[in-house]
């Protein structure tokens, strides 16, 4: 879950690869996995798809018994807001989900209005902009 994720756990990444465009995307999900390589592209074991995941530097170290690394991957299930509008998270969103847009090498991310679902502030009503519920 993104609020237990600590910044100690996200220091040596470097880069975020996007595997999707994440503009339409309210929210992702994140985790921490042990992963055998700092760079390279995931295997992705879960239901739904891989959205993204980090990329560290050469100075982080990975696990003295696995040799594994610790690093985000960013995801979505099948019933997921983006695939399900109108499912169990048309107007809120998982535990692990944050706004992609909040997102960076070593910052964690945070939960906002859209990826939650709620409605328009007052700023977005002024913009024009709606969120796609």
């Amino acid at each position: 879950m993104s609020s237990l994720i600590d910044a100690d756990e996200i220091s040596h990444e470097v880069d975020i690869v996007w595997l999707e465009d994440i503009t339409d995307l309210d929210y992702v999900r994140q985790s921490i996995d042990r992963l055998p390589t700092r760079k390279t592209r995931p295997a992705y074991h879960r239901p739904g798809r891989m959205i993204g995941y980090a990329i560290l530097g050469s100075e982080a170290k990975g696990s003295r018994v696995s040799g594994t690394f610790r690093r985000r991957v960013f995801w979505l299930q099948p019933h997921d807001r983006d695939s399900d509008p109108k499912g169990l998270y048309a107007r809120s969103a998982p535990a692990e989900a944050v706004d992609p847009r909040t997102l960076a090498p070593r910052v964690k991310g945070s939960k906002t209005e859209r990826s939650e679902g709620g409605p328009p502030s007052p700023a977005m009503q002024e913009l024009g902009i709606r969120l796609p519920l």
